[in-house]
C-alpha cells in the first residue's frame, strides 16, 4: 500500500477521534514532530489495533526520509577513520559515480587516475590512484578521508568534503557549507568500495 492509497488514520493530535487522516497527512504530521495519539488503524473494511499504526510508525522511522545526517561539527574521527554512517542511509554506488567525476562536485578526477573511468579526460596524478581503493582502504578509513581527509593525513592537500567550518578567507555565500552533502559523502563512499584491483 502506498501512501496515496485511501487508509486512513484516526487520533492525530489536532483532530478529532473520529476524524479520518489520510497516511500522508499522518507523515506530515509526524515528520513535524506532532504528538500521535494511541488510535486504531482502519484500512481495507477492516480493523487493526494500534500495533498497525506502531508498525507504520517503525517503517516511517526506517525509510530515508527519517534519518538525520550527522553534522559536520558531529562527526567522529578516531584513529583516522569514521565508524558510524553520516546519514544511516546505505550509500548509493551508481550516484557516488556521478559525484566522482562531476568536475563542479566532488572534482576527484583532478588528483585521482581511475581506471574505472576511461572515458572521462584529464585524470590528476596528485593523490593516489583509485583503483584497487577498497582493497587498500576500510570502509571507516574511506568515510573519514573523503569527509575530511586532513583528520588522517595531516599533510593532505585534499580538501574536506564534508567540513563546514575552520577555513581561512572563505567566500560569504560559501560559509557553513560542505563541498558534499553528508549522503554524497556516502554515495563516494559507497562508489569506492566498488574499486578493487
Amino acid at each position: 500500500m502506498g501512501f496515496d492509497e485511501a487508509m486512513c488514520f484516526e487520533g492525530i493530535l489536532g483532530c478529532q477521534t473520529n476524524t479520518k487522516i489520510h497516511v500522508n497527512e499522518f507523515v506530515i504530521a509526524f515528520s513535524q514532530n506532532r504528538a500521535v495519539r494511541c488510535g486504531e488503524l482502519k484500512c481495507l473494511g477492516g480493523r487493526m489495533r494500534i500495533i498497525g499504526l506502531s508498525i507504520a510508525v517503525a517503517g516511517f522511522l526506517a525509510s530515508p526520509l527519517a534519518a538525520e545526517p550527522v553534522a559536520p561539527g558531529d562527526v567522529k574521527y578516531e584513529d583516522g577513520v569514521v565508524e558510524a554512517s553520516l546519514t544511516g542511509v546505505a550509500g548509493d554506488p551508481a550516484n557516488g559515480r556521478d559525484v566522482f567525476k562531476n568536475r563542479k562536485l566532488g572534482n576527484c578526477l583532478a588528483c585521482h587516475v581511475n581506471a574505472d573511468m576511461p572515458e572521462e579526460s584529464f585524470h590528476g596524478e596528485v593523490g593516489p590512484e583509485m583503483t584497487g581503493a577498497a582493497d587498500r582502504w576500510e570502509e571507516q578509513e574511506l568515510r573519514a578521508i573523503v569527509a575530511n581527509s586532513k583528520m588522517v593525513f595531516e599533510d593532505s592537500i585534499m580538501p574536506a568534503f564534508y567540513q563546514n567550518a575552520g577555513f581561512e578567507r572563505t567566500l560569504e555565500k560559501f560559509e557553513g557549507k560542505t563541498i558534499l552533502t553528508a549522503q554524497q559523502v556516502e554515495d563516494v563512499l559507497a562508489y569506492l568500495q566498488t574499486l578493487k584491483e
